[in-house]
């Protein structure tokens, strides 16, 4: 009988239970941290692309067809699609893999309408001052939390300026 009390009395102890508690909620608190930081990693990750457009795309407008006349201490005249993709790459932001970066660019010959939009433009490469540059900066990402599935983003942005020389 005497076993019998030993028994039910450890079976009904809560030695321990405050660990377990800990554990569990700890795993939830956890997932929810990592979840914070990877969602600050993909604002950081936008940011990037939008103010690698915006860079880009001022860039290439004071880098135009008569760049070279107007301003002959420029670097570099009359800016390429591979020019600009390059200095998007080489703006050298921590945590972004350059070579995952993927712009684009195109240059829109002045319309006839006023404001002047891309779509009133015709497609084209004009170069001149006047015409419009559109730079599209991309970046993959994903997101990895603890617990729920990863999340792939395809993060953009795109700025477009008034070529100026």
């Amino acid at each position: 009988m005497k076993w019998k009390q030993v028994l039910w009395g450890r079976l009904w102890r809560e030695d321990g239970v405050n660990a377990v508690e800990m554990a569990l909620s700890s795993m939830v608190l956890f997932a929810m941290l990592i979840g914070i930081c990877q969602v600050s990693l993909g604002l950081y990750a936008y940011q990037y692309c939008s103010d690698a457009a915006r860079l880009a795309s001022r860039y290439a407008m004071v880098r135009g067809n008569t760049s070279c006349t107007n301003t002959p201490s420029l670097s570099k005249c009359n800016a390429s699609a591979t020019d600009i993709s390059n200095y998007v790459k080489g703006l050298g932001y921590k945590g972004i893999t350059s070579s995952n970066v993927t712009v684009t660019t195109s240059w829109c010959a002045a319309g006839t309408s006023t404001p002047m939009t891309w779509a009133s433009c015709s497609s084209g490469t004009a170069k001149a001052p006047g015409n419009l540059v559109k730079v599209t900066v991309a970046y993959p990402m994903t997101i990895h939390v603890p617990f729920s599935p990863q999340l792939a983003l395809n993060l953009s942005s795109t700025s477009q300026m008034v070529i100026s020389q």
